[in-house]
């Protein structure tokens, strides 16, 4: 029997373009069932809830959540709290004294393992609650899934950029460095292959934390792609690793900014787009080199949105609801590829999803660890959505020379 009570939802960590697709599905499949008395929604994350900061969603007009579900970042702010069991507890206090029976949290790993902490207290006190967890990160590493919101809307953002960079460096050619988000996985920076069109077209270099990073051999392998194209295109992890696990930022840049939670900043500064650049002019001499660091703005760029990534965040949204609901359950909304291209969504149990990275595989880097291979080109095309621009170029025969020439 399902249980009559209040919801809540939330959204913890960073924001994304389609994490509001996740919310209005929450939201208004909630609202269908009579069972559920009011919606509420978490201001700030975990911190919202301690703090009881809610907003009564049940009286959001449908028309206004439509139109917030197409607006990126996260409409009920965030949190980068990692809350422990203490915290988890005054969570699950909170829930209790408001009557909540459905709890809905969207974000990445840290998030799933609050809920899996909330989920815990709540059958210790022996209080019926569900919690499900609604997958949410660029990042693309949450285990169990084949891919997650987010990612689809950021690796497009990602993929037209470098577009519009070999565009400029073939106008204009020098070195060109690009610095994309990924501490400890590289799929958003592997997205990038999908600018290169043309054979001589970059990325012609790309670096993933996910293989150790070697400064000889990157300056060796610029070396060779600018030699032979006159250019050299470079899409780097901020989360890159030298041999002894330790982050290139550190290794090569001392002053370095760490968060409250001991997380070196990796992108913020733009350190390492930097000093990889002084080292290629320094070493090999070439002038225009350039590099730039994405941070911000390959997560909630608007009007670069995948319409894909859109429709898979609302429905896993409402598949969260329907799994808490119909069929009296907690876990992990996680979403499995099952065609080319489709999806289906099951519910995971906490633990397989809570705390945990995905990488990339194996199978999706080359040998030589500085690019991908066309495996992981099939599989993010799709998440990229419909309607992607693909460059051309001038065809037009050379004219021969006259004037001047022997």
């Amino acid at each position: 029997m399902s249980l009559e009570g209040k919801v809540l939802v939330a959204q913890g960590g960073g924001p994304t373009a389609v994490i509001n697709q996740s919310l209005a599905g929450i939201v208004l499949e909630a609202r269908k069932f009579l069972q559920v008395s009011k919606v509420y929604g978490a201001v700030k994350g975990v911190d919202g809830i301690v703090n009881e900061n809610f907003l009564d969603l049940t009286q959001e007009t449908t028309h206004n959540l439509e139109q917030v579900a197409l607006t990126p970042s996260s409409a009920l702010l965030s949190t980068r709290a990692k809350p422990d069991s203490k915290y988890c507890y005054e969570i699950f206090k909170v829930l209790k004294a408001h009557d909540i029976r459905y709890f809905f949290y969207i974000g990445g790993n840290d998030s799933a393992d609050t809920v899996r902490i909330v989920n815990e207290e709540a059958m210790k006190a022996s209080y019926d609650l569900r919690s499900v967890h609604v997958p949410k990160t660029i990042d693309n590493d949450l285990m169990v899934n084949d891919h997650t919101p987010g990612f689809g809307s950021a690796a497009r953002f990602i993929a037209q950029t470098f577009m519009g960079i070999n565009l400029d460096v073939r106008a204009l050619p020098g070195v060109y460095i690009g610095v994309v988000m990924g501490r400890n996985a590289g799929f958003l920076t592997a997205s990038s292959a999908i600018a290169q069109k043309y054979p001589e077209d970059g990325p012609h270099l790309i670096y993933l934390p996910e293989r150790v990073f070697n400064i000889e051999k990157f300056v060796a392998d610029v070396k060779k792609v600018y030699d032979r194209h006159g250019m050299c295109i470079v899409a780097v992890s901020e989360g890159l690793r030298d041999e002894s696990g330790t982050p290139i930022t550190v290794s090569l840049h001392k002053n370095v900014e760490v968060d409250a939670h001991g997380n070196i900043s990796l992108s913020g500064s733009g350190a390492l787009g930097e000093l990889l650049s002084e080292t290629i002019k320094e070493r090999l001499g070439i002038s225009r080199v350039r590099s730039d660091t994405f941070g911000y703005l390959q997560r909630s760029f608007v009007g670069c949105v995948s319409d894909v990534d859109q429709h898979e965040a609302r429905e896993a949204g409402e598949r969260a609801v329907q799994m808490a609901i119909w069929h009296n359950v907690n876990g992990s909304i996680t979403i499995h590829r099952t065609g080319y291209y489709s999806v289906d969504y099951r519910l995971t149990e906490l633990g397989e999803v809570a705390g945990k990275t995905k990488l990339m595989p194996d199978e999706f880097i080359n040998s030589e660890g500085n690019y991908i291979t066309d495996a992981f080109k099939y599989y993010v095309r799709p998440l990229l959505g419909s309607g992607l621009q693909s460059p051309a170029r001038l065809r037009a025969p050379i004219v021969p020379k006259c004037y001047g020439c022997k």
